[in-house]
């Protein structure tokens, strides 16, 4: 990468200063910005760990990123690995007033935003259900939505995102699997990046709030990486169910058609999705 004159965020305090510069600067069109609160710690074990231990106490929707997450995590408790300077690794607690069976497809319609918001960036994102943001067929980001009873009535949504901005090659051998990065944005200041999507993510929230995942079902189905496609349903390993992928309901579950024309729904759990090998029955 070219030098430049941006200043340094190797520091969280620098980090934070342009975070919320970049905040003011985006928040005529997105007045939601000025009611969030912002930390930003230099290392931390898991911002989602940070934000449910604290649900208690919270009294606005907050946003908490870490300069170095140790041990951040996904879905099933797997790790989520990051490096320092190459990713953006954040949580967002957002309060509900609903009941915690409303919060169910949260996931879909977070997904579609950072997603939408991606591409707005110039990113060819794709989503994979239930969680995965996908470019070129790789992993590009994962979200994790965690959830809390508030002190004062319905629920805390810490919904935890992981970026790659750039792949060290010693990274993607941790990794252990394709992974992909968004290097565009690796050339704009982190700070800047995170800021263009958040407006996108507390809009969606907002909706969410007001009308659920009925209006993200069709808007999701748009950006599915996988629509039209042969795949299949596994569980550690093991597979559950396969058919063609036609998107997703209301409620969040995937839809598959079989080979006699069934429509099988898949409830998300902790099951994954792939894509159907070449010459496999589906």
């Amino acid at each position: 990468m070219q030098q430049d004159d941006r200043p340094s965020t190797d520091s969280a305090s620098a980090f934070e200063a342009q975070l919320r510069a970049s905040m003011i600067e985006l928040s005529p069109t997105c007045p939601e910005l000025a009611q969030l609160a912002i930390e930003v710690a230099e290392r931390t074990g898991s911002t989602n760990g940070d934000l449910l231990a604290r649900c208690q106490q919270l009294r606005q929707n907050t946003l908490r990123l870490a300069l170095r997450q140790e041990a951040g995590r996904g879905r099933g408790g797997r790790p989520w690995l990051s490096a320092p300077g190459h990713s953006l690794t954040f949580s967002l607690a957002w309060h509900f007033e609903q009941p915690l069976h409303a919060l169910l497809g949260l996931p879909l319609a977070c997904g579609w935003a950072l997603t939408h918001a991606l591409q707005t960036l110039g990113v060819p994102a794709q989503l994979k259900w239930p969680n995965d943001i996908l470019k070129d067929g790789r992993k590009l980001a994962g979200l994790l939505v965690e959830t809390a009873a508030a002190a004062h009535g319905g629920f805390w949504a810490v919904i935890g995102i992981g970026l790659n901005l750039s792949l060290p090659e010693e990274l993607e051998a941790q990794i252990g699997q394709p992974a992909a990065d968004a290097r565009w944005l690796a050339q704009m200041p982190a700070p800047r990046v995170l800021a263009s999507l958040l407006p996108d993510l507390l809009q969606a929230l907002q909706e969410f709030s007001r009308h659920g995942l009925t209006p993200f079902a069709p808007r999701w189905n748009a950006l599915h990486a996988y629509a039209g496609q042969q795949v299949m349903i596994l569980d550690q390993g093991q597979l559950l169910h396969s058919g063609r992928a036609l998107g997703i309901d209301e409620t969040g579950r995937l839809l598959l058609q079989d080979d006699a024309g069934a429509i099988q729904q898949i409830l998300a759990g902790d099951v994954s999705l792939r894509p159907a090998k070449p010459g496999a029955a589906a």
